[in-house]
């Protein structure tokens, strides 16, 4: 708007309580991750709050899942 100083990412961020920040992403972003099940290698889906959603033994089908459920999929090593 006009006459409103712009806010910029890490402005809003800040201003964001502790709950909130929890919270964000949660409706959008899935991580993925690799962990060991049974002595091998799976990769595990879980929500922006470390919630475990699913666990698929191939990181690019565990990727299509999280998209296909409309979630942004971000991998962790």
């Amino acid at each position: 708007m006009i006459g409103q100083p712009r806010s910029n990412g890490s402005t809003l961020l800040k201003q964001l309580s502790p709950q909130d920040f929890l919270t964000l992403g949660v409706q959008q972003i899935a991580y993925i991750r690799p962990v060991m099940v049974n002595g091998v290698v799976a990769y595990s889906i879980n929500a922006a709050d470390g919630t475990q959603l699913a666990i698929h033994n191939d990181q690019n089908e565990a990727m299509a899942l999280t998209r296909q459920n409309e979630l942004q999929p971000l991998t962790l090593q």
